[in-house]
């Protein structure tokens, strides 16, 4: 793996919805590292790409209450746990479960295994609400993938609050995730 400047030069065999993900961040300007590799299927593999990004790659999950008539996009560093009772409390949802990957392709274009804040650029109807854990806004940089797994990006967390989100028309509300059992 290798660390990139930008979109890739040859485009050829990567699926519309990656290339879309480069456009758009081109035509808002936000400058991005990029590293290709296989899909990450372990932790060990996600601790190679963060290494190369130099940054700690964001959990993203897809969730929605049981009646499944909301949906949440959550960010989250990738090593603090995950409790549904801790977030279900503080957005007044109850009964928090992972979306189907049916949805997920409906409202984010994007598949299981590559979930990320890239896929609200094609969430026209702002069905999503965007959960970003504090933690996440403290740091300088966030990594995530180019709504798919096979590549993985590195920016700066200011130019997707200032700049993508707004493009977007979407907005996030913090949240505090202890991450203890």
């Amino acid at each position: 793996m290798e660390l990139y400047n930008g979109r890739p030069e040859n485009t050829e065999g990567r699926l519309p919805r990656e290339i879309r993900t480069y456009d758009f961040l081109d035509s808002l300007g936000i400058e991005y590292g990029r590293t290709d590799h296989e899909p990450a299927n372990n932790m060990e593999a996600c601790n190679e790409i963060d290494a190369i990004l130099g940054v700690l790659i964001c959990k993203n999950l897809f969730l929605c209450n049981r009646q499944k008539t909301n949906y949440y996009l959550l960010m989250m560093p990738g090593d603090k746990k995950f409790k549904t009772k801790e977030l279900s409390s503080q957005i007044n949802s109850a009964r928090l479960s992972f979306a189907d990957a049916g949805a997920m392709l409906h409202y984010l274009d994007i598949e299981p295994g590559a979930v990320s804040i890239m896929g609200l650029m094609n969430d026209k109807d702002h069905a999503v609400r965007l959960l970003v854990d504090e933690d996440v806004l403290k740091g300088e940089y966030l990594g995530c993938h180019p709504c798919v797994c096979t590549s993985s990006l590195k920016m700066k967390t200011r130019d997707i609050i200032e700049k993508f989100l707004p493009a977007t028309g979407h907005r996030y509300e913090t949240v505090h995730l202890s991450g203890e059992d």
